[in-house]
């Protein structure tokens, strides 16, 4: 997915954290098993496996990323990341717009091994995710890396940025009360955690496929160019790498659909396209749909 020439993207929209708990020695087994573990259930063993222990706990510091040029949101990570948040911040500001509802942003962090946050300490391990309490958004940009070489995705821009719609579908969740409204604690393949993680990625979909008609308000410019085929393959190739029997399957155990809280690949996929080719957030109530 590639940004217009003509745009701009002003800093200060996303926070970057450094100097938290970090694990020595990389990403290593016992740091994909605490992911696997919470992808599966929620808790974070990472602390218990080695995913946050190893290197201690040292004064975080924080700052903003900064300006970035066209060319630097098309290539490098955290840049991306901000111009991303700033083209969700647009769309969901406009379908806002036509409902009672009113729209508040979600603070978005990049950090670094570890980090605080109100619900409670996330490690790179943890992968990226939505807190409610706080309302803010966590990544460690790293995790692509592991996306790829660990879960197969193939990667790509938009494989990146579908990640970051999908977690801010968990802020239009909860402050529209859904998140509330739904049993987060259970799991299995028709359980209200299945169709929150479903729905926010119909939601990513909605994003993506309004994403080059959505305009930036402080330049007139839309935000990116049509999406091409190639990229929409990266962004399906990321959602079938997170895939509930997907990752049961590269981890060396069997497929079972009763400890599901995402959904299978498959259903990761065309909740996506439902959202792309839709454009309706409407279409996008996984909690009546017949099937899932």
């Amino acid at each position: 997915m590639t940004f217009n020439e003509g745009g701009q993207f002003e800093g200060g929209r996303v926070g970057r954290r450094r100097g938290g708990a970090v694990a020595g020695g990389g990403i290593g087994i016992g740091a994909i098993a605490a992911f696997l573990i919470f992808q599966f259930t929620g808790v974070d063993l990472s602390p218990v496996l080695g995913g946050a222990g190893g290197g201690g706990a040292s004064q975080e510091q924080q700052d903003t990323i900064q300006d970035c040029t066209v060319e630097e949101a098309n290539t490098n990570r955290e840049c991306r990341l901000s111009a991303a948040t700033q083209s969700l911040d647009a769309y969901w500001a406009g379908v806002f717009d036509a409902s009672q509802v009113e729209f508040v942003q979600p603070d978005v962090w990049t950090f670094e091994g570890g980090t605080s946050t109100g619900c409670g300490q996330a490690t790179s391990s943890t992968g990226p995710f939505y807190c409610p309490p706080d309302q803010g958004i966590y990544m460690d940009l790293g995790f692509f890396d592991l996306l790829q070489s660990r879960f197969g995705a193939s990667g790509g821009g938009l494989a990146e940025m579908y990640v970051t719609a999908h977690e801010y579908g968990h802020h239009i969740q909860n402050i529209t009360g859904i998140m509330d409204q739904a049993d987060r604690g259970g799991s299995g393949a028709e359980s209200d955690s299945v169709r929150l993680e479903l729905q926010a990625d119909c939601y990513a979909g909605l994003w993506a496929g309004a994403a080059a008609t959505t305009v930036d308000p402080d330049t007139g410019v839309t935000f990116l160019e049509p999406i091409t085929e190639e990229q929409l393959a990266d962004a399906l190739s990321a959602a079938e790498a997170v895939g509930d029997d997907h990752i049961q399957e590269q981890s060396g155990g069997s497929v079972d659909p009763h400890t599901w809280t995402h959904g299978s690949s498959e259903q990761r996929q065309r909740w996506f396209m439902t959202g792309y080719t839709e454009g309706d957030p409407q279409a996008c109530d996984t909690f009546t749909a017949a099937e899932l």
